[in-house]
């Protein structure tokens, strides 16, 4: 499994890296919010090690983006800043757990395991701000509402879950959701509408945005949408 190591202390860096690797991890090292930020969106880890405490920005702006993104990846925050509205903000942010240095290697280990352990058994489950796609039951919720889907909105909505974050294109949804590249491509945007029609009633936030030139993502911040 690959953990993500975002962490500017070079030494706290190298010990973390190094216990994780003999721990039998593949460990992924960024010393900044950019860096952490590339690493993430291209190799996916299956956990993130945070430190809030980052030469070019905050890590909690780094978790509150991913999270925006419909990223799901648990993310374990280690840091020097220990008050109680400190840990209270990153939960809320999205953190997974919260961890101070110095700390036990024994107890970083733990949680680690614990995380991961937990990751696993949630994988069938996605959620993208309030929305939560149970794909084990095939089944949708808005704000604690279920929303109805039909079947084939249901494989579509599935697909840009699967990919969170990234487009998809017409191209791609017609190969997985239709099986049928030489279908007209206009069946997609008639159902995109669709899917957002029932995903957006009440006047719900945008979630599924039209990425121009490159297809359609489940994302939760529409200011990187056009």
């Amino acid at each position: 499994m690959n953990i993500l190591i975002v962490e500017d202390e070079s030494r706290v860096a190298d010990f973390l890296r190094q216990s994780l690797t003999e721990a039998g991890y593949l460990a992924l090292e960024a010393h900044t919010k950019a860096e952490g930020e590339e690493i993430w969106n291209n190799e996916n880890p299956d956990l993130v090690i945070l430190d809030l405490m980052l030469p070019d920005g905050n890590g909690m702006d780094l978790l509150r983006s991913a999270r925006g993104q419909g990223r799901q990846t648990p993310v374990l925050i280690l840091t020097a800043k220990d008050s109680l509205s400190d840990r209270v903000a990153g939960l809320d942010e999205g953190a997974d757990d919260y961890i101070a240095k110095p700390f036990p290697l024994e107890e970083l280990l733990a949680r680690v395991r614990a995380l991961l352990r937990r990751a696993s058994q949630d994988a069938s489950v996605y959620r993208c701000g309030d929305l939560e796609i149970d794909l084990k039951r095939r089944r949708v919720m808005r704000s604690g509402r279920v929303v109805f889907l039909s079947s084939t909105e249901f494989s579509l909505l599935e697909l840009l879950a699967q990919n969170h974050g990234q487009a998809v294109s017409k191209l791609e949804i017609l190969k997985h959701v239709w099986d049928d590249v030489d279908r007209d491509p206009n069946v997609v945007e008639v159902y995109i509408n669709y899917l957002r029609h029932k995903l957006e009633r009440g006047g719900a936030e945008r979630l599924v945005q039209t990425v121009r030139g490159k297809g359609y993502a489940l994302y939760q911040d529409a200011h990187v949408a056009i």
